[in-house]
């Protein structure tokens, strides 16, 4: 029998709290993600249906802008050229979608990120493998059984939400894209504990202590 929907707030209330897990690694995430931008890479997104709009909402997060003003970020969701869309379909097969549009757009130094609720979409896990090819940074979101599996496989990042429905998966990947957005706009912005990437906040803190040294003395 469907849950009722206090039961599915409860539920969603539930999951929120496990996803607190994944912190570490989307801060890691979002490290990775500022110094693709730092260095001039782009980043390049890609889902089906649901995780569709997932992707084309963060593109549109980080081309726009999250809660500050500040430069237009580079990134783009491989779903909504449709004339691209329906030829690799028509042409190749549907499981080509996002290898493809990949293969001709990524290169070392981007970021991928696939959005998959089942960690199981051909179409994305194609695009994942195609993008470490590539040389670029993958990420997935996804949540599911099995961990992730097989588009994990693939993944330098994976953040895998702790559920199996699929309203309750899509739910946290708003929220995680939303909380990367947030420490991508704080570092463009120019404040914010995403503002260097890490090898710059180690050398910023051994500058900053022989400033004290020499001050002091």
């Amino acid at each position: 029998m469907p849950e009722t929907p206090a039961q599915q707030l409860d539920d969603h209330l539930a999951v929120a709290g496990r996803t607190r897990e994944l912190m570490p690694r989307l801060h890691a995430v979002a490290d990775e993600l500022t110094e693709v931008f730092r260095t001039g890479g782009r980043l390049w997104t890609f889902g089906n249906g649901g995780s569709a709009a997932d992707a084309q909402h963060l593109a549109a997060e980080l081309i726009g802008r999250y809660l500050r003003e500040r430069r237009p970020l580079p990134a783009v969701a491989l779903t909504t050229d449709p004339s691209v869309v329906s030829c690799i379909a028509n042409d190749y097969s549907f499981e080509e979608l996002f290898a493809r549009q990949v293969r001709a757009l990524a290169r070392p130094g981007d970021m991928v990120i696939g959005f998959t609720t089942s960690g199981r979409s051909p179409n994305v896990v194609r695009g994942l493998a195609e993008a470490r090819t590539a040389g670029a940074v993958t990420v997935l979101f996804c949540g599911g059984e099995q961990h992730g599996m097989p588009a994990a496989e693939h993944a330098d990042h994976s953040l895998v939400v702790p559920a199996t429905a699929t309203a309750r998966i899509q739910e946290m990947h708003l929220m995680l894209l939303h909380l990367l957005s947030e420490q991508v706009d704080a570092w463009a912005a120019g404040t914010g504990a995403a503002a260097a990437p890490r090898a710059d906040r180690a050398a910023d803190a051994a500058a900053d202590d022989t400033d004290r040294l020499e001050t002091s003395a």
